[in-house]
């Protein structure tokens, strides 16, 4: 009984897609949802593939963050690098004119930026680089005399 029912349902779809006057059309419509079926399919794996790359290098960034606290910097130079990295994110502030060294573990800066309020937020950025220990300011603004070094710490 299945068979026959197989068979006749396979005999009425051949009917369907091979009619005279329909069937061309009716296949073709069947082919092009098969199409973007199958676009809409691969673009949903390319989607999920570059999340979990995402994902990936997120997870290795982590871990080679907690790598670098628990060993912290292995020198002033990589801190300072480290510091730069952090006060240069942001496109506002003025690279070329900011100069950041480290001495043994603490932060100078050293320049001229034009607000009042960057000069106290670079250095709260400063502090809150991992391996910091203490951040002496002498960021100023234009036309400001620059600080002493030594006054401001």
């Amino acid at each position: 009984m299945r068979k026959l029912l197989g068979l006749i349902g396979l005999s009425a779809a051949l009917k369907y897609f091979f009619d005279p006057q329909e069937g061309r059309s009716r296949r073709a419509t069947m082919q092009s949802r098969f199409g973007e079926l199958f676009s809409r399919g691969a673009q949903r794996g390319e989607q999920l593939g570059q999340t979990a790359s995402s994902k990936a290098k997120g997870v290795v960034g982590q871990a080679k963050q907690i790598e670098e606290d628990v060993k912290g910097p292995t020198d002033d130079v990589t801190l300072a690098r480290k510091v730069e990295s952090e006060i240069f994110s942001d496109e506002d502030v003025p690279k070329g004119q900011i100069n950041v060294n480290a001495e043994n573990g603490k932060i100078v800066l050293r320049g001229e930026v034009g607000q009042q309020e960057m000069i106290r937020d670079l250095e709260k950025r400063a502090r809150s680089v991992q391996g910091v220990n203490d951040v002496e300011n002498l960021l100023h603004l234009p036309g400001a005399e620059a600080p002493m070094h030594g006054a401001n710490s």
